[in-house]
């Protein structure tokens, strides 16, 4: 079989991943597609992807007689000898308009050939992955099921549940191609800032006041809103809870005015309370954690557990800091040390995170190591904790001139909190890569660098929360 054509306009299972986020990208990356350079984090990402396959291979190495495809002729001549295994082979169905390359092609008993991709991903369950594996069974076309070498060591198959999905993809899919134009789409803020093409889309939202700009307001919402003739922000503005219909994710009165203020202070840069804010009475201390996710057995190991104290300066910085996984329990035991010792220091206490990950981790690691009747996690955990999510207040009782409420979307604000970390790459993706340049750098001066540079960005974290608490306190004086 000769491919001579192009095979981009053929339908690839990595077109999954696109396809979920937005059809529009998806679109894009078809008729217009651009060249980017991952970011350094999903670079890390791919990097670790490529040492798992690795790592997959050499343990079939041990098994098997492997052979790599180079080509689609290859591939099928490969399958006529019957190789035990087919690493990267290529397979494409021209009729079907699918083309696929998938990790592994493993012969069974049968002489059917079975698809394998290893996957650094968690679950099997996950769309992109179900679609991927399930584009592979059908260029097969022999009904086996899929293998997945899943990140954790385990090897889930995939069969034919994933078959409706596959067929809603390609079905999708085929529609997309025969779009001379691309198709509309709402503003997402989640996943827009993030894909490639935001450049190319932004201004069309902006030029039309796409209401979805607006944060709280679904896409769903825009589009039945627009539907009823609210179809731009300026509308919206100009809306009173009585003019807006109950409309999906937008409905009582309660979210209606939240969502027309939302829209007033977009238009007009202005912060508009929903009600006081409450901020418990007591010593403040500023806490936030770094996790990494990469982990040897994908448990989130927390490197770094962050306080800020009084009197706030950044010298009032104090942390418990943990080489790689292997002290993992070591850094926990000093965590709940340094909040005991605190505890005897400020009676009234008050550890202030921004969201809700703080808590969680600190519910993980209890139940990761079973001290979840210790007498501090109870007290951290329990209906008198410490533990003060900062985020709540802001979401619960203001109206902000942002797309996104984060901390930083909030404390980088030059009319908002105007602070500015001292690294403006750093963040916590930004953190998790350089904890792992820390974790294979072999020289001592480049680590002590690394660390240095991560204790800083979380010194500057707990910082912004005590700068958010004083924009909080001053704005209800």
């Amino acid at each position: 079989m000769t491919i001579n054509q192009s095979t981009r306009m053929l339908i690839k299972p990595s077109d999954a991943a696109a396809w979920i986020s937005c059809p529009r990208r998806a679109w894009l990356d078809k008729h217009q597609p651009t060249a980017y350079e991952p970011d350094a984090f999903n670079q890390l990402l791919s990097d670790r992807g490529l040492a798992h396959e690795a790592a997959m291979l050499a343990k079939l190495e041990n098994q098997f007689p492997v052979a790599q495809a180079t080509s689609f002729e290859h591939t099928q001549a490969l399958i006529q000898q019957g190789t035990p295994v087919i690493y990267q082979g290529r397979l494409v169905d021209e009729r079907q308009g699918l083309v696929g390359y998938p990790d592994f092609l493993i012969r069974q008993e049968s002489g059917q050939y079975q698809s394998a991709d290893a996957k650094l991903s968690l679950s099997e369950n996950k769309k992109a992955i179900q679609i991927q594996l399930g584009i592979y069974r059908r260029l097969l076309g022999n009904g086996l099921p899929a293998m997945v070498f899943l990140g954790d060591g385990r090897t889930a198959l995939l069969g034919d549940e994933v078959e409706l999905l596959v067929d809603e993809f390609i079905t999708s899919m085929r529609a997309l191609l025969e779009l001379e134009q691309q198709p509309p789409v709402r503003y997402s803020h989640s996943k827009c800032r993030i894909c490639p093409y935001v450049a190319h889309c932004r201004p069309e939202f902006e030029a039309r006041e796409d209401i979805s700009l607006l944060y709280g307001v679904h896409g769903k919402a825009a589009d039945a809103l627009t539907e009823a003739g609210i179809s731009t922000i300026s509308k919206l503005a100009a809306s009173t809870i009585d003019t807006v219909p109950d409309v999906p994710y937008l409905k009582g009165s309660k979210r209606k005015y939240r969502a027309i203020l939302q829209a007033q202070s977009f238009l007009s840069g202005k912060v508009f309370p929903l009600d006081k804010v409450a901020l418990p009475e007591g010593t403040w201390i500023h806490f936030d954690i770094e996790d990494n996710p990469l982990t040897r057995t994908r448990e989130r190991h927390v490197y770094l557990w962050g306080f800020l104290l009084p009197a706030y300066a950044k010298d009032n910085f104090d942390y418990v800091w943990t080489d790689d996984e292997t002290s993992d329990y070591e850094g926990w035991l000093g965590f709940l040390q340094k909040v005991e010792a605190y505890r005897s220091l400020y009676p009234s206490i008050v550890l202030a995170h921004y969201s809700n990950h703080e808590k969680a981790t600190i519910r993980k690691y209890a139940e990761r190591y079973a001290m979840e009747s210790h007498a501090t996690v109870t007290w951290l955990l329990g209906q008198d904790s410490p533990l003060f999510d900062i985020q709540n207040p802001v979401l619960n009782c203001l109206v902000l001139p942002l797309q996104g409420y984060g901390l930083k979307d909030i404390c980088k604000h030059p009319d908002l909190v105007n602070f500015q970390w001292e690294n403006q790459e750093s963040g916590s993706q930004w953190s998790v890569v350089q904890f792992n340049r820390f974790l294979s750098e072999t020289n001592p001066r480049e680590r002590q660098k690394l660390k240095t540079e991560i204790l800083g960005y979380n010194r500057d974290d707990v910082v912004a929360t005590r700068h958010l608490e004083l924009w909080l306190r001053n704005f209800f004086d």
